[in-house]
């Protein structure tokens, strides 16, 4: 649909959820990809499935985006193995429930240091391989939350307000290198690591589970990666070739702005 045939893209925390699907969805679309991910066996397996569906080239390999000489490395080896590089979609990301009364300043860096200066030490070792190409493209997976605070995510809610902010400025700053830069942000997704970990923070808690609130989304049902997928594909095409600095809201209505 896209005609992304020979492009090449690289997707961090990319072993499962919405990071496996994101890389699936651009191999349809005819990228070779490479997937980054701490779990390297998992990660490995991953590339695999998507090398055996798509007939696309699947690289893969273990890395840490909180640590820089981790990014180094895998970034590196990543371009390297694919030959350059057009498409960098930043999805790793971790989430930790806590009233900010309560939150350890150990989690809240873990939290930023994954989430934030992951994505940064992403972009920056990923930018010269991206003015190389002539189809520079930067999906950073963001949240709704990144735009309302809400209770019990605080931290989760600023690393993403942060990636938002840090989108508009890198879009301004790269777009006379012909890269576009934007984010998703995802609402109520299952189907994902992440969705797991929160909905049992949130059972000890006796809060609702994710499937337990979809009443209270617009179009009656939760969103799972593929709703994601799709938005990051069109956003990695020439099809928003004049989009930049933008942060799209995928969730069913819940968030509008």
């Amino acid at each position: 649909m896209y005609a992304l045939n020979g492009r090449k893209a690289l997707i961090t925390g990319a072993a499962q959820g919405i990071g496996f699907t994101i890389a699936e969805r651009l191999a349809q679309e005819g990228c070779d990809v490479a997937l980054m991910d701490l779990d390297g066996e998992a990660t490995a397996a991953a590339a695999g499935r998507i090398a055996d569906s798509t007939g696309k080239r699947a690289f893969a390999t273990s890395g840490d985006v909180s640590d820089p000489r981790s990014a180094d490395d895998f970034i590196a080896s990543l371009t390297g193995q694919l030959g350059g590089l057009d498409i960098l979609v930043n999805n790793a990301g971790v989430v930790k429930l806590s009233q900010l009364e309560e939150n350890t300043m150990a989690d809240f860096r873990k939290t930023f240091g994954v989430n934030v200066e992951g994505m940064m030490h992403c972009v920056q070792r990923s930018l010269p391989a991206l003015r190389a190409s002539n189809h520079g493209r930067i999906v950073s997976i963001a949240s709704w939350m990144g735009k309302q605070g809400v209770e019990n995510y605080g931290a989760y809610c600023a690393s993403k307000a942060a990636i938002i902010s840090l989108t508009q400025t890198l879009a301004l700053e790269v777009a006379k290198d012909g890269i576009t830069v934007n984010a998703v942000c995802p609402g109520l997704i299952v189907d994902t690591r992440m969705r797991e970990e929160s909905d049992a923070e949130r059972k000890e808690r006796g809060m609702p589970l994710a499937h337990e609130r979809a009443h209270t989304i617009p179009l009656g049902r939760v969103g799972y990666p593929a709703d994601d997928a799709k938005v990051a594909a069109f956003l990695a095409s020439d099809e928003a070739d004049y989009m930049t600095g933008q942060a799209i809201n995928i969730t069913g209505g819940l968030w509008m702005q």
